[in-house]
C-alpha cells in the first residue's frame, strides 16, 4: 500500500534524481525549487560558525524546506541538500568539463565523503531533519582515464557535486563504497519514509 498523506506533498528542489526517488517509492508530489543562494549560505555558515561539513548540508536542506513551507501553507515540504569534502576542501557542482576534470583529478586515489541533509517543514518550520554520511573511495586514475570518463558521460556530469554519477558510469571510478546508496544520490530515503509514514497516516 503506497503512503496517503493528508496534506500535499513538496520537493523544495529541481534534482531530478531526487524527484526520480520519490517516484520510484510511489510518492504523489509536486516540485516546487526553492531558488535560494546556496553558494552565499555556504560562506556565510563556514566563516561565521566554523560549521562542519554535515552542518552546512543541513543548514541548506532546512532552508530549502522553509522557504519553500512559507509560499505553500498547509503543504508538507521536503528539503534537501548534499556537500561533497574531501580533506579540508568543499566541493560545488562543476560550472564546465574543465571543472570537472580539476574535481577528479583531485578525488582520484582519495576518499571522500557525501553529506546528506533531508528537513521537513510546515508553515515555514522544519520539524524534523536527518543526516546521513557516505565514505567513497575513488581508485587511482591517470588524465587519459578521466578523459575518456568525461568523453563517455558527457555534460550531465555536470549536475552531480563529485562530476560523477555512481548510477551510472561513475561506478567504473570507485574501489570502495561505504554507506547508504540513497544518501549517495543526495536523500537517505529510508530515514524520510519513515517520518512520512508517521505524518502521513498509512504506512505501506
Amino acid at each position: 500500500m503506497l503512503l496517503d498523506l493528508t496534506s500535499p506533498l513538496i520537493l523544495g528542489s529541481a534534482s531530478s534524481s531526487r524527484s526520480t526517488l520519490l517516484e520510484a517509492a510511489g510518492l504523489e508530489f509536486e516540485t516546487d525549487p526553492a531558488g535560494i543562494d546556496e553558494r552565499a549560505i555556504r560562506k556565510v555558515v563556514t566563516r561565521d560558525r566554523g560549521a562542519a561539513p554535515s552542518d552546512i548540508a543541513d543548514v541548506l536542506a532546512r532552508a530549502k524546506a522553509e522557504t519553500v513551507s512559507e509560499r505553500n501553507p498547509g503543504a508538507l515540504v521536503i528539503g534537501a541538500d548534499q556537500v561533497l569534502a574531501c580533506g579540508d576542501e568543499l566541493f560545488e557542482k562543476p560550472n564546465s568539463m574543465e571543472d570537472a576534470r580539476r574535481t577528479l583529478l583531485i578525488l582520484q586515489g582519495k576518499t571522500h565523503q557525501l553529506h546528506a541533509s533531508v528537513a521537513l517543514a510546515r508553515e515555514g518550520r522544519v520539524f524534523w531533519a536527518h543526516i546521513e554520511t557516505a565514505h567513497l573511495t575513488m581508485r587511482a586514475l591517470s588524465p587519459e582515464d578521466i578523459g575518456r570518463y568525461l568523453g563517455q558521460a558527457g555534460e550531465i556530469l555536470l549536475s552531480s557535486v563529485g562530476a560523477y554519477q555512481l548510477e551510472g558510469l561513475g561506478v567504473h571510478l570507485f574501489e570502495e563504497i561505504k554507506g547508504d546508496y540513497f544518501t549517495i544520490l543526495g536523500l537517505p530515503m529510508l530515514a524520510l519514509l519513515k517520518q512520512l509514514r508517521l505524518e502521513g497516516t498509512r504506512a505501506p
